[in-house]
């Protein structure tokens, strides 16, 4: 029986490269996103690859319609064997020049969408004491930066309700498991569809990683749940070790470079519409598809990745390495 997958956020970037990996290796799919375009696209090649999919409209900040999404996914494809949270929207913008209204949708959206998503699939999996979550997060879930206030502090709490939530379901003895995936940057359509008022265009903080990178995390994430997290890039790995160690010295670091870092030296798209009230891709909309607009920018592969997904032959090589050095100083010793 073929192992059943949702995925948050399914019509782009990171959700729409995920949709396609686990199509690929065979998984049915459930793809789950505001929008019609991006989200019927997807779920038509996840079909190329000959696996079930279904499409289903849905607003991850209405708990009721997630309910019946899951309540729909389970009588359509079976038991859930694993949910993946992506859903997100955020706004660039300096905190004073974001709405309380603003504000209050991309808590809803990125933070509690997440929560209204494990809770709904979360009764079901305790009835068969079995199920993985996989909830996408950010090097952001440690280390706010300047102009993604908003998103920063949903991400930061996502990081607090995962710990909470597993170390209950790690008290309980229970088989169902629940993991976190912390990304780096990333080039998805975001960029194009965020809300923004910052002068020039939006990106990602260099290097940027593209979403299938992404996509092979999350998967890997979920065949190996009980590693509380995974980092995803060189980046998030020096950023999380370097705000553990010198946080006030990254205040700093961030405050002369985050500004700029975060945009191209383009002028912002007057015409741009933001996907935080309504879907980018609505009716009529077009299909933005997985990647965004700086694929010259982007890396493929992360060797970071591949060591944190194969440490034990990573530290075997290691010591290989080790002890023929050793070796060789021992004999120019002598």
């Amino acid at each position: 029986m073929s192992q059943v997958v949702a995925i948050t956020g399914a019509s782009g970037g990171i959700g729409r490269a995920a949709v396609r990996e686990f199509a690929r290796r065979g998984a049915d799919v459930a793809l789950i996103a505001r929008g019609t375009v991006g989200l019927e696209n997807a779920a038509a090649e996840a079909r190329e690859q000959g696996v079930r999919a279904i499409a289903i409209p849905t607003d991850v900040a209405d708990a009721d319609q997630v309910e019946a999404a899951v309540e729909r996914i389970e009588s359509e494809l079976g038991p859930i064997d694993v949910w993946v949270n992506v859903a997100f929207t955020s706004v660039f913008a300096k905190f004073d020049d974001i709405s309380p209204d603003e504000f209050r949708r991309v808590t809803e959206v990125s933070y509690l969408g997440y929560v209204y998503a494990t809770m709904a699939v979360l009764k079901r999996m305790r009835e068969r004491d079995r199920g993985t979550i996989v909830q996408v997060g950010s090097a952001l879930a440690y280390r706010g930066i300047p102009l993604q206030s908003a998103y920063c502090g949903a991400k930061h709490a996502i990081q607090g309700f995962h710990e909470s939530l597993r170390t209950e379901l790690l008290h309980e003895r229970s088989n169902i498991h629940v993991t976190m995936v912390q990304m780096p940057a990333l080039n998805t359509p975001q960029f194009s569809w965020v809300l923004s008022r910052l002068p020039k265009h939006a990106q990602p903080v260099p290097p940027i990683y593209q979403p299938e990178v992404a996509a092979r995390a999350i998967a890997y994430a979920a065949d190996h749940p009980k590693r509380r997290e995974y980092w995803v890039g060189s980046t998030t790995a020096l950023t999380l070790i370097a705000n553990a160690v010198a946080p006030g010295l990254l205040d700093r670091y961030l405050a002369r470079t985050g500004f700029s870092s975060q945009q191209t030296g383009e002028l912002s798209d007057e015409d741009q519409q933001p996907n935080l009230w309504e879907p980018a891709d609505g009716a009529g909309g077009r299909d933005f598809g997985a990647h965004g607009a700086f694929d010259g920018k982007s890396r493929n592969q992360s060797s970071q990745q591949w060591v944190a997904h194969h440490y034990p032959q990573a530290a075997a090589v290691a010591a290989v390495g080790l002890a023929g050095a050793a070796a060789l100083a021992l004999g120019r010793r002598r």
